[in-house]
């Protein structure tokens, strides 16, 4: 009997020993189910959770529960990292754009799926709301589906649509979807949003995530007109330029003047936007970040992140040296989709120095550190400090390159390693 209403206790009774759970996505991720799984702990063995990242406490990770549960994380975010780099839990390299397939293709059958959904229409389709991503392939490949029904999660337009047919035991709730608030951006910020936006066109169609320097792209756009969203998510920024009559998506291709995502972080200004919202679609991410979806659309401007990035151009965005700090997550996926648009453009985002005041532009990547956009991916790179385009540039040329755009302290320093690391006659070494 599907969508019988039980007590969250009675509902995660379903889980046993040796079962594969997986969690909904980021902010949609069911806390309150999540407690009462935890709740069990005492009678559970060796139950493996996956998931993407969740906002919110992640309890199975804590010491007292390692008989109980280990998490197996596509994504490795703030609330388990610190068990992953101790190896407590495990992460998984992999593109969002494969998630979907794991449980497609069995890869990772799934016993129980715990989501968080709005309640029920008329028709008795609840809605996954601000998570689609691979949490729908779980939907439809888990043995169990437990769903917490919350009036406060938004009911979302797209391919997220769940009827209580499908779903074993609901949950009654009536809590705050986690919130993500926008902080104050720094010069070095600003200055790198300034940039980007220098290089977006009129037209274009943007993919990027969520943070400070997504914020100060989005907030450095408030002149261009006529652009588009295919992002695997976006934040409150992208509400702004929609009011403003900046994101209109007329020149898409594909989903015209439709805002295209796969989930979403941030307010309840955002979830209050897409409740309900015609404009937006929420769809899956092996849709979403399929490089052949991607590519479709004009002038694609891809805004991706790093870690550090070496003078060859290798990017590193997924760990600290050997210790994991966050995934593969979709970069590559629209960094090569961006290149292969029509007029595209793949840019990798960083500030010149950590918050420790180490250089982020090195001569060669730490040890351990994982590569996830290639050197041979790389495009444009972008610091406080300008803009650089590696595409077609020898490794000399790329030196030289980022070397203009590190810092003014480590420049000299950098260039001086990266010259005896790759034996070049030529370098950016001042004479």
């Amino acid at each position: 009997m599907g969508g019988r209403m039980l007590s969250a206790e009675d509902a995660v009774s379903i889980i046993r020993s040796g079962d594969r759970v997986f969690l909904h996505t980021a902010a949609a991720a069911p806390l309150r189910l999540i407690d009462a799984m935890v709740g069990r702990a005492g009678d559970l063995k060796s139950v493996e959770i996956v998931s993407l990242h969740t906002e919110g406490d992640a309890p199975y990770v804590r010491p007292e529960y390692r008989e109980s549960f280990r998490l197996n994380a596509f994504f490795v975010g703030k609330n388990v990292r610190q068990a992953v780099q101790d190896g407590a839990a495990d992460a998984m390299p992999i593109f969002l754009s494969d998630v979907p397939s794991m449980f497609h293709n069995k890869i990772l059958p799934l016993d129980v799926a715990l989501v968080h959904v709005s309640p029920p229409d008329r028709h008795g389709y609840c809605s996954l709301g601000v998570s689609v991503d691979a949490s729908l392939a779980a939907v439809h490949n888990a043995r169990h589906v437990i769903a917490q029904v919350n009036p406060r999660m938004p009911r979302t337009h797209g391919e997220g649509l769940l009827h209580i047919s499908k779903i074993h035991a609901m949950v009654e709730a009536d809590d705050p979807i986690p919130e993500i608030p926008r902080h104050e951006l720094t010069v070095v910020e600003q200055s790198i949003g300034r940039h980007i936006a220098s290089i977006v066109e009129d037209g274009a169609t943007l993919q990027m995530g969520i943070g400070a320097i997504p914020d100060a792209t989005l907030a450095a756009l408030g002149s261009h007109r006529d652009l588009g969203i295919h992002t695997e998510m976006f934040s409150d920024g992208v509400v702004d330029l929609v009011e403003k009559g900046v994101i209109t998506g007329r020149n898409k291709r594909t989903h015209k003047e439709i805002l295209v995502a796969s989930f979403l972080v941030g307010t309840r200004r955002l979830y209050d936007f897409v409740d309900d919202n015609p404009l937006v679609e929420m769809l899956p991410s092996d849709y979403v970040n399929d490089t052949k979806e991607i590519r479709k659309n004009p002038k694609v401007t891809a805004i991706n992140s790093a870690i550090e990035i070496d003078m060859s151009g290798q990017v590193c965005a997924d760990s600290i040296g050997q210790r994991f700090f966050s995934g593969v997550g979709g970069q590559m996926d629209f960094i090569r989709g961006a290149a292969l648009s029509e007029g595209g453009k793949p840019i990798i985002a960083l500030s010149s120095t950590t918050r420790k005041g180490s250089s982020r532009i090195v001569a060669q990547l730490k040890p351990g550190a994982g590569v996830v956009t290639t050197r041979a991916h790389v495009h444009y790179v972008v610091t406080e400090f300008g803009i650089v385009n590696l595409h077609g540039k020898n490794l000399r040329q790329r030196a030289e390159a980022l070397a203009s755009i590190a810092h003014p302290d480590f420049r000299e320093d950098i260039c001086r390693e990266a010259h005896d690391l790759y034996g070049q006659k030529n370098s950016c070494l001042v004479e």
